[in-house]
């Protein structure tokens, strides 16, 4: 079928060139459109391949799978899977180093995507309901670590509190600040950038965290300070949406 179909738009072009022709017989712009638009529909980006090692944890179903040139692990909302499954999926969020609480394990490199689909199966993506992918660290609420003491942080000169970032956040939008604060969690690339969680003890479980985008390397309990510009509702897209969160920020760790 491909080839007729470029042949057919071959001698249509070559008609077109004919002396005489060109005036009487112009060719058809619907052919021409049609055939640019499948030249040019975009490759499916993603994996394909047989399952090989599975498990459930946290509300989330891991999957290795082999594709045949290599082997790659991918974690979508719990489903159930056996080994051997054929799966396709999208290529969806890539988490680098993701140490996972609940399996004690990090995986050099893990995909988070919305859905796996089992081709022929009733997990077939094509007869599933579309959901986004849910990162465990996109979550909104952190939880504090018992261990970090907020009892020495002191609110920066011309600085804001986390608490006050939030309180004033529409005029603080597009502006810059300077905030301080521990470290609660810490993320290093995910897409291309580290990520810092910030409490400083101030504000309730919805204004008591500030996300950060750097490319400072940090650890949980590090007392920092941050300078960068605040932008509200930020929507990465997979999860990934925040009122408040500072991005590229600079960061020094005291």
């Amino acid at each position: 079928m491909k080839i007729k179909f470029y042949l057919l738009i071959a001698a249509l072009l070559l008609f077109n060139t004919i002396p005489g022709c060109n005036s009487e017989t112009p060719v058809n712009k619907k052919v021409l459109q049609t055939a640019d638009s499948k030249m040019s529909t975009p490759a499916f980006v993603g994996f394909s391949g047989a399952v090989i090692e599975t498990m459930n944890t946290g509300g989330y179903t891991y999957v290795k799978i082999d594709t045949g040139s290599e082997k790659i692990w991918a974690a979508a909302p719990e489903f159930q899977i056996k080994v051997g499954d054929k799966v396709t999926f999208a290529q969806g969020i890539p988490m680098k180093n993701y140490h996972s609480k609940t399996l004690d394990r990090t995986f050099d490199l893990v995909y988070f995507v919305s859905d796996i689909s089992v081709p022929g199966s009733d997990k077939d993506a094509t007869n599933s309901p579309k959901r986004k992918a849910v990162v465990p660290h996109a979550k909104t609420e952190i939880t504090t670590p018992a261990k970090i003491d907020f009892s020495g942080i002191k609110k920066p000169k011309g600085g804001k509190t986390v608490s006050e970032i939030y309180a004033e956040k529409d005029d603080l939008s597009g502006k810059e600040v300077i905030v301080r604060g521990k470290v609660v969690k810490f993320s290093r690339n995910i897409m291309g950038k580290n990520w810092i969680h910030l409490q400083d003890g101030t504000g309730d479980k919805d204004t008591n965290d500030l996300t950060i985008t750097t490319s400072i390397m940090s650890k949980e309990g590090d007392t920092v300070l941050v300078r960068g510009t605040i932008v509200t509702n930020k929507d990465f897209g997979y999860g990934y949406k925040y009122d408040v969160i500072i991005e590229d920020a600079n960061v020094t760790i005291e």
